[in-house]
């Protein structure tokens, strides 16, 4: 790939976990010259859900008059003290979907009881959400909540291209997020930072593609946005899910594991249906995030270290025994890194 030197070192910051898991799968990484600097970003929506949530989680799955509904990843993620597997073993009642709307289901069929899902996840996943709420105020069910750990990506962005810790030169923007917000979303990497970005599939030759035109863009001096996914990404995006999105829910302060408060970086369920919010209806509050002795998964998630600069990582930490969460998902960078990674 000689084309793609330029005369000095660049970081591009990949956001989506399943482009890092494209990049290491297929070698694309270990294929790059020495110059170009890949960096995982916070993609992963499991990863960047606090610690507070998960520990809150595991709490109201204990109550006997609940069912946790939840999506698989979350079953392994390590709290302070157990973790939502541990519990189920322990008899509580978690269980796997794969859609918020099994959950709706599930609490038809258990009237005596409270159905919580665990909505996590960005703009993403915040469409089918917030149709599983809308749902169940149409059907007149009672006994659903969500509780919401939602967040938005380009509030995110912003936080890390402030940040003088690491030096982002361009960026694969998230593509799953793209083709529900649009690309006008991310025009603001231009227009404010003066940062290249590119909108990519997740194929090898899309990712490939993408580098090419961000190095070739930073060579150039060039801070445009290209959109090499317009069969998915519209400029405006998808109008129907936004429309879904902020009928149900608000743009609300983020919590972030390992970045913190960010403000209008979450989405929180409107006042107008806070029968279906959790939070309101059991009255949980997120402790202070605690952190597992020298994991670095905070670190990761903001671009500044990579999964193998931990202590922990492939040794005591692996998929079968994660110290962090970054090595539970399949989007999170340890767990592709473990998995893929050839140096």
């Amino acid at each position: 790939m000689k084309s793609l030197e330029c005369d000095r070192k660049i970081n591009i910051m990949e956001v989506c976990g399943t482009h890092t898991m494209a990049i290491l799968r297929s070698g694309i990484k270990d294929t790059l010259p020495k110059n170009i600097n890949l960096i995982s970003g916070p993609g992963c929506p499991v990863c960047v859900t606090p610690q507070g949530y998960i520990d809150a989680a595991i709490e109201l799955s204990k109550r006997d008059d609940v069912i946790i509904a939840t999506f698989g990843d979350m079953i392994s993620v390590p709290a302070t003290e157990s973790s939502l597997n541990i519990q189920r073993a322990l008899g509580k009642d978690i269980r796997v979907i794969y859609s918020p709307l099994e959950a709706l289901k599930i609490a038809e069929k258990n009237l005596n009881k409270e159905v919580v899902f665990l909505g996590i996840g960005f703009e993403t996943t915040a469409p089918l959400i917030a149709l599983a709420i809308e749902k169940s105020r149409i059907r007149g069910i009672k006994n659903f909540s969500v509780f919401t750990s939602l967040k938005t990506m380009p509030e995110i962005l912003r936080v890390l291209l402030k940040g003088e810790d690491i030096k982002i030169d361009g960026i694969i923007c998230p593509g799953h997020v793209s083709t529900i917000i649009g690309e006008k979303e991310f025009k603001f990497l231009g227009d404010e930072f003066h940062k290249p970005a590119v909108i990519a599939g997740f194929g090898s030759r899309d990712v490939i593609a993408g580098i090419y035109i961000l190095s070739d863009m930073i060579r150039r001096n060039k801070s445009d946005l290209k959109n090499i996914y317009s069969q998915y990404v519209r400029y405006d995006g998808n109008e129907n899910a936004k429309a879904l999105i902020y009928k149900v829910f608000e743009k609300t302060e983020g919590l972030w594991r390992g970045i913190g408060k960010v403000e209008g970086s979450g989405l929180s369920i409107k006042k107008e249906y806070e029968e279906y919010d959790a939070i309101k209806k059991f009255k949980i509050e997120i402790s202070k995030e605690e952190h597992v002795r020298e994991c670095i998964c905070g670190e990761i998630l903001k671009g500044y270290k990579k999964p193998k600069d931990c202590n922990f990582f492939g040794t005591i930490c692996t998929p079968h025994n994660p110290i962090g969460v970054c090595m539970v998902s399949r989007e999170g960078s340890c767990k592709i890194y473990y998995e893929y990674s050839r140096n």
